[in-house]
């Protein structure tokens, strides 16, 4: 394990530090201890002073990436990509928070970190998971790896996050007014962007594709993420057997909490970069079921928190460094 132990500090870019996420971002480093903002970029708020620091905005093609340690890439899907190629071509280490990335394409790593730990630690080129899959990935991963679940059957994901999971651009249909004493589904279908990486963590957990339906949900709430999730078990595993997977796997995770016997809730995982997951048995379902639910914050440990428990690795700092448990 490579950690750095000097008191040697690093700077970092914020590529896109005004939507939600990248607000986020800089709110984290100013945190750090070790890890401070050297840039960050806003097209809009070009020359503005950035809340509560002496920084000012800049624009993105002012950056000089080839002098910062890190680059955290924040800008919209479809966009983000070519800056995460572009800083990485300038020789920082880059972590890219879009979708762009996350198939792997240009070598991307994959970067749930309890997951894929060695991988991150020796990257130069992350593609940070999306909100949703992280808390999925998490609670199913090592119970598919553990053969506990009965692949015939599909699992279920019912998943649903607060609005500042859908980003900050205005929208009529997350005006106040609409979603306020509100709860609705959208992406029905298997048809959200998460699915195809929802489908590749599983695959790879399990060794091969396995059956599932997600359902995104929008709450009336700023931030933080509820999954609940129907488990189609084997004959002999039941609730217990899936926190003793939980158990095994993450018992040194310091970002992985593990509820039994209580459920989390959401104000559970809110302003953390922890995945708080719980699991309850279900009686006379037809066949074996566990409910397993997994409670997180949508922009920390399902964004900007995860984006720096990656930096962190790949700078040979302590992996928990600068970041709420």
């Amino acid at each position: 394990m490579r950690i750095n132990m000097n008191n040697q500090s690093f700077s970092a870019a914020v590529i896109g530090a005004t939507g939600y996420t990248g607000q986020e971002m800089v709110a984290l480093l100013a945190r750090h201890p070790r890890l401070r903002t050297a840039f960050a970029t806003s097209e809009s708020e070009t020359g503005r002073r950035i809340r509560g620091s002496t920084l000012e905005y800049v624009r993105v093609g002012d950056v000089p990436l080839g002098e910062v340690d890190v680059a955290f890439i924040c800008l919209p899907h479809g966009e983000a990509g070519a800056w995460a190629l572009r800083a990485r071509e300038a020789g920082t280490r880059v972590v890219d928070l879009s979708s762009d990335l996350r198939d792997g394409s240009h070598g991307a790593v994959y970067g749930l970190t309890e997951l894929s730990r060695d991988e991150v630690r020796d990257a130069d080129l992350v593609a940070n998971p999306g909100c949703y899959p992280t808390g999925v990935l998490l609670a199913l991963a090592p119970l598919l790896t553990a053969g506990l679940v009965d692949t015939t059957r599909a699992m279920i994901v019912n998943a649903a996050s607060g609005v500042t999971g859908a980003g900050r651009a205005a929208k009529r249909e997350l005006l106040f007014a609409e979603v306020a004493e509100d709860y609705r589904a959208y992406g029905v279908g298997n048809t959200h962007r998460h699915v195809p990486e929802i489908r590749r963590g599983l695959a790879a957990a399990a060794g091969d594709d396995v059956p599932f339906l997600f359902t995104p949900h929008l709450l009336p709430v700023r931030r933080g993420i509820l999954e609940t999730i129907y488990v189609p078990v084997v004959d002999a595993a039941d609730a217990r057997s899936v926190v003793d997977a939980w158990q095994a796997a993450y018992a040194a995770e310091p970002f992985v909490e593990i509820r039994s016997p209580d459920l989390p809730s959401l104000r559970d995982g809110v302003l953390r970069n922890t995945v708080v997951l719980g699991a309850a048995d279900v009686e006379a379902a037809g066949a074996p079921l566990v409910v397993a639910v997994a409670s997180f914050d949508n922009l920390i440990k399902g964004a900007a928190g995860q984006a720096i428990q990656n930096a962190n690795l790949m700078l040979g700092l302590c992996e928990h460094e600068g970041l709420p448990r």
